[in-house]
């Protein structure tokens, strides 16, 4: 008996959202995921009953901008076990250890899905204890143990509960909106999240100082700073440039949402002609950014996931090696091998004038950390970008059946899927892996520089690209709505 065999029992039968019996029409798509959103929002601000609200640490943190969610709310494990799930597939279906025909079976297809959602299950419960039962992220309320008489123990298994169901409930509400809204839900908690923070950075205001960028101005405009906050003095002048309402960050926020609408529109455009209908051309565009950026979150989760590793060895194990790792009080490696693979996140870890670098941190060590995560992201990012391809069906094999299926052909070659993939295997692979280089490249000359709101390089450029992706398919479902024939011709109907 294979395994597939065994697990179609349990995987067939695994909770499922319907998909629409015909078109849906686009107000109703833009309702769907409007009220997702509004969802979203609303749990990302409930603490789980039993929390000791404001005494735990934020794991994710530095990655709280790409993993969406919010810290201490019933979102505490965002999209991380989606992300995850989706990771092990990839590696899994890369090396062809699955045996799925996800293209053409549709048995294989529902055993694809029900693995995914049972990988996002214990990836959620295997995430959510060691946040609570270590103590160190969501400690409980000694009142309400007290209160109820269940002890911590007992206060620790309904926050557990509490946050394991709120990673189930962002699952659905992911395929709700792929299925019955517009774009996907991954994509649109990642625009939620990252818009709360550059907002934040734009528009915070503080009677503690720790204000916005038009904040830190108007006080320097209006005199209602420090004098030695002034722009004219070494330490305002430093004020302005390098703390979180800055000129670099503002420059940096800038110039990643210029390259990435520019990169975005960067394309071949491999021309198309019907077979059947004459005069009707098209174009294949084969962008810049093919396999978008969304294999970023994968590149990312994998180094969230390794760092989430390092502080639970650190927090449970007192004889860690020293080449592991040594961890500062605020939780961060400061050395070990756990320290090189901590992607810098900010400019206060590389930039020594800021004063934020611990005094056992040498220079060589930042440049060798610098070069790991270098490395990490543009070499992971092509990897997971070639992944990306082949698993959603964008590959040349994949297009050249689709281009095939919608009628159309290659203007001077047959009419053969197997011509088409020939021309198709020009452009594809290789624009593949220079893209997801430089989206990784990117990333971390954003996160060297900062940006508003303290969003991490990655963050800023998810949320821009997917909002690009987002405006040109909300610009194809009104197009689809006005002309229904398109419907037909391509396949949406």
């Amino acid at each position: 008996m294979s395994w597939k065999e065994a697990a179609e029992p349990v995987l067939s039968r695994m909770p499922v959202v319907e998909r629409p019996a015909g078109h849906v029409p686009f107000k109703r798509k833009l309702t769907w995921t409007a009220g997702i959103l509004i969802v979203y929002f609303f749990l990302t601000n409930i603490n789980p009953f039993g929390l000791a609200v404001g005494q735990g640490s934020d794991f994710f943190g530095q990655f709280r901008s790409v993993l969406a969610g919010s810290s201490g709310s019933l979102l505490q494990v965002g999209i991380g076990p989606i992300v995850t799930a989706s990771i092990v597939l990839q590696l899994l279906g890369g090396a062809n250890l699955l045996g799925l025909d996800t293209e053409n079976d549709p048995r294989d297809q529902v055993l694809y899905q029900g693995l995914q959602k049972l990988l996002v299950i214990i990836v959620s419960a295997l995430t959510a204890a060691p946040m609570v039962f270590t103590g160190s992220f969501l400690p409980a309320d000694d009142a309400v143990a007290s209160a109820l008489g269940i002890g911590t123990f007992g206060v620790q298994l309904l926050i557990f509960a509490q946050i394991f169901v709120g990673g189930i409930l962002i699952l659905f509400m992911d395929e709700i909106v792929s299925k019955w809204g517009v774009g996907s839900g991954v994509g649109l908690f990642i625009i939620a999240s990252v818009s709360q923070q550059i907002v934040g950075g734009f528009f915070s205001f503080s009677a503690l100082g720790a204000s916005g960028f038009f904040a830190s101005w108007y006080g320097v405009i209006f005199g209602s700073v420090p004098v030695s906050m002034s722009p004219f003095t070494a330490e305002g002048l430093q004020n302005l440039l390098f703390d979180p309402g800055n000129i670099l960050a503002l420059f940096t926020t800038v110039f990643i949402f210029g390259i990435v609408v520019y990169a975005e529109s960067v394309r071949v455009e491999i021309p198309l002609s019907h077979a059947r209908v004459k005069g009707a051309r098209g174009r294949f565009p084969v962008k810049l950014i093919y396999a978008s950026v969304l294999p970023m979150i994968l590149v990312r989760a994998l180094q969230a996931n390794i760092q989430f590793l390092g502080q639970i060895l650190s927090s449970q194990w007192a004889g860690m090696p020293a080449f592991l790792g040594e961890y500062s009080d605020a939780g961060q490696p400061i050395s070990g091998l756990f320290y090189y693979l901590n992607p810098i996140q900010s400019r206060g870890q590389w930039m020594w004038f800021l004063g934020e670098i611990p005094a056992s941190v040498e220079p060589w060590m930042i440049a060798v950390r610098l070069a790991v995560d270098l490395t990490f992201m543009i070499v992971g990012g092509a990897i997971f970008a070639i992944f990306w391809v082949e698993t959603t069906g964008m590959g040349p094999e994949a297009t050249a059946k689709q281009i095939q299926n919608s009628g159309m052909q290659i203007p001077g070659f047959r009419r053969n899927p197997q011509v088409v993939e020939k021309v198709m295997e020009r452009y594809i692979p290789q624009v593949t892996v220079i893209g997801g280089a430089l989206v990784g490249l990117l990333a971390v000359m954003a996160n060297l520089l900062g940006t508003i709101g303290q969003v991490s390089g990655t963050g800023l450029l998810l949320a821009v690209s997917i909002t690009y992706k987002l405006y040109e398919e909300i610009a194809e479902e009104q197009l689809m709505e006005m002309h229904p024939m398109m419907r037909q011709m391509f396949g949406n109907e």
